[in-house]
């Protein structure tokens, strides 16, 4: 695409065109050279919202969500102060109207996916149709440690999810079936209730290695871009999964792994540094040695969202041209300060 003279966003703004001149919020973006059809999706925002609190509270915070125009709430899972996710989607769904409801992400060692899969049709039925079924392999040892569950190697626990999203497009499928597997063995089951979306929910799949990142471009419809959590814990080690470089690398797995398939999956990113502000650099300076990363780095890294709103907006759309990323995670404390983000890249 060149450039042109741009278009209005909902805001009022008028918005850069993306092409070969386009520049992000702190510099130059070069074109990512992979072949991703990065202008085929409009973008949409998803709000990351775990903590427990009283249920008016928590039926507020989802209506808020959809109010400012965000497409998902997500929940995460771990045995941390969290709320169950499939519940909490559950009151959530009875609150809005049009949310989505994402698990970001169920660890398949957590649950069996018959029962798994009787709980996500489950929401999906009460919710007419908006679970969104992230799911992942597992990756913090807190959670395995506190349970007993015994942690595998990461290529163990990948086959096993492998498996059991094969598993679970079965159970959503129509009629009774047999299943012989490696990890999991299944006798005349017969999926019931029947999802509202057909053939099931959408999965995502999330990960930062490439097991995990192309499994995920060969099953999911949505993909999720993250760290690398191989470590069991979130520190500096994860920076440098974190960067351009590093995510050039990750959308090549992609790529390959998806075939055929490539136009059809929705790439999403999880944000963890989000603030509107009009010194970014500053704020990158001391935010980005937690990270393991120096401030240019971090500010470049699709995790890292960090600047005014017109700033903001720059860098999403460069995003969008180098890697294809449309989905973009937020946390709840950036909910309300992005929504004028939002709005601009409404439809856009």
């Amino acid at each position: 695409m060149g450039t042109g003279s741009g278009s209005k966003g909902a805001i009022g703004r008028t918005l850069p065109v993306v092409g070969d001149g386009l520049r992000g919020a702190f510099g130059a973006v070069p074109r990512c050279g992979i072949g991703w059809p990065a202008m085929t999706r409009t973008f949409r925002f998803s709000v990351q919202a775990s903590a427990p609190r009283p249920a008016a509270e928590w039926r507020e915070i989802g209506r808020r969500a959809e109010d400012l125009g965000y497409s998902a709430l997500s929940v995460s899972d771990h045995l941390d102060a969290e709320m169950a996710p499939l519940i909490a989607l559950a009151v959530t769904a009875e609150a809005t109207r049009d949310l989505r409801l994402t698990t970001l992400v169920l660890g398949n060692d957590f649950r069996h996916p018959l029962f798994l899969a009787k709980q996500a049709a489950t929401l999906d039925l009460l919710s007419d149709g908006r679970l969104e079924l992230g799911l992942g392999a597992g990756w913090k040892t807190t959670d395995y440690d506190q349970s007993g569950i015994p942690l595998d190697r990461p290529g163990v626990r990948i086959a096993r999810l492998a498996e059991a999203v094969k598993l679970l497009k079965h159970c959503f499928g129509e009629g009774p079936f047999d299943f012989e597997g490696e990890h999991y063995t299944v006798r005349g089951y017969d999926g019931q209730p029947t999802c509202i979306q057909s053939p099931h929910p959408p999965f995502l799949l999330a990960g930062g290695g490439r097991r995990m990142l192309s499994l995920a471009a060969r099953e999911a419809d949505i993909v999720g871009l993250n760290a690398n959590m191989a470590a069991g814990v979130i520190d500096q080690r994860a920076g440098a999964t974190a960067t351009v470089e590093a995510t050039d690398e990750k959308l090549g797995w992609i790529r390959e792994a998806a075939g055929d398939r490539l136009d059809d999956i929705e790439l999403q990113t999880r944000v963890h540094m989000a603030q509107i502000t009009d010194d970014p650099v500053g704020l990158a300076e001391l935010m980005a040695p937690a990270l393991g990363l120096d401030a240019e780095a971090a500010l470049a890294s699709p995790h890292v969202l960090v600047g005014s709103t017109g700033q903001c907006v720059e860098t999403l759309l460069a995003w969008r041209e180098r890697w294809g990323l449309t989905y973009i995670g937020l946390n709840e404390d950036a909910m309300v300060e992005f929504a004028p983000v939002v709005e601009a890249l409404a439809g856009v």
